[in-house]
C-alpha cells in the first residue's frame, strides 16, 4: 500500500523575485556579449536564459484544504499541503486533491428488507480525503468509488433489517434510525478505508415501502394501530371497573351478589370499551326486574 509522504517544497515568493531578476541580468549580459563579439559568452547566456525560463515552470499554488500529489517520472515523491505559492522541480507532475468535507446523496434504491418486502431507501454520506496517496494511486477514481461503495453498503444494510418491527425488541429501519445510521457509517468506512477516505457521517435520507405494496402495508399499519389502541382502552376500562367495584364496597353503597356483579362489570365494559356513544336504559322496576 502507498502511504502519503508529507513534503514541504520551497517557498515560491523569494524565487518569484530572484528568477525574473536573474533573467533580466542574463539578457543584459547576453546582449553585451554579442555586441562585443563574444559569441561563446552569448551562447552561454542563451543556455542560461532557457534554463531560467524552464525553472519558472516549477511554480505551483497550494490552496487551503488542498494537497498537491507530486510525481517524478511516475514515482511518487510526496504530497504538499502547506498553502501558498510553492516551487518544486519542474519535471514533477502535480495533481491537486481536495481535502474539503464533501457529501454525497444516493438515489432512491429499491431493495428487499429482512422479510423480503420491497422498500425504497436512500442515504447521505459525508466524507473527506485523509490520505492523498491512497486516494490517487489505490483506486482509479476515488469519487466514483465513494458513490459505488456507499450504494453497495446501503443495499447490504437494508437486507439485514426489517422495515418495521412486529415483535418487541426487534431492530428495524423505522424505529432504530440512529443505530441503523451508525451501522451504515461503519460499513461504508470499512469499504472506503483502503482508498484513504474517511466517512464522517452517514444517515438515512429516504425510507418508504415500494409503491406496489405501500397501500397494503398502510392497511396493516392502521390495523396494528387500531389493535394497540383497543388494547390500551381495555386495560384502562378494566382498571376503572375494578376501582368502581372497590369504591362501592368500601362505602357500602350497595351489596351485589356474584350474578349482579358480573352484570355490572359487563355493562361497564360495554360502556367504556364501546366505539360509539352508548344509549342508557332506565330500569323503573326493582333491582332484579
Amino acid at each position: 500500500m502507498i502511504r502519503e509522504i508529507p513534503r514541504n517544497p520551497i517557498g515560491g515568493i523569494p524565487l518569484l523575485v530572484v528568477l525574473p531578476l536573474a533573467f533580466v541580468g542574463n539578457f543584459v549580459g547576453f546582449a553585451w556579449a554579442f555586441d562585443n563579439g563574444l559569441n561563446v559568452l552569448g551562447v552561454t547566456g542563451i543556455v542560461i536564459g532557457l534554463t531560467l525560463v524552464f525553472l519558472m515552470f516549477g511554480f505551483f499554488m497550494v490552496n487551503p484544504n488542498e494537497g498537491k500529489v507530486l510525481q517524478l517520472f511516475g514515482e511518487y515523491r510526496g504530497t504538499a499541503r502547506t498553502p501558498g505559492l510553492r516551487w518544486a522541480n519542474p519535471f514533477l507532475w502535480k495533481r491537486a486533491v481536495s481535502l474539503r468535507i464533501r457529501n454525497f446523496e444516493t438515489g432512491k434504491l429499491k431493495v428487499n428488507d429482512n422479510r423480503g418486502n420491497p422498500v425504497e431507501i436512500g442515504c447521505v454520506v459525508v466524507w473527506r480525503v485523509v490520505d492523498t496517496a491512497e486516494a490517487v494511486f489505490c483506486v482509479d477514481d476515488y469519487e466514483n468509488f465513494v458513490h459505488v461503495q456507499s450504494e453497495s453498503a446501503l443495499r447490504n444494510l437494508a437486507t439485514g433489517y426489517a422495515y418495521d418491527a412486529h415483535i418487541d425488541d426487534e431492530k428495524c429501519l423505522v424505529g432504530h434510525t440512529q443505530e441503523v445510521s451508525d451501522q451504515l457509517k461503519v460499513e461504508i468506512q470499512d469499504r472506503l478505508a483502503e482508498a484513504g477516505l474517511e466517512v464522517m457521517e452517514a444517515r438515512i435520507s429516504h425510507l418508504a415501502y415500494s409503491p406496489e405494496i405501500a397501500a397494503a402495508m398502510l392497511q396493516r399499519q392502521q390495523a396494528s394501530a387500531v389493535v394497540a389502541a383497543r388494547q390500551k382502552i381495555v386495560e384502562g376500562a378494566v382498571g376503572m371497573v375494578e376501582t368502581a367495584l372497590d369504591m362501592l364496597k368500601e362505602r357500602h353503597v350497595i351489596e351485589l351478589d356474584d350474578e349482579r356483579r358480573a352484570a355490572m362489570v359487563s355493562n361497564l365494559l360495554v360502556v367504556l370499551c364501546s366505539g360509539g356513544h352508548t344509549q342508557p336504559v332506565v330500569n323503573t322496576g326493582s333491582l332484579y326486574q
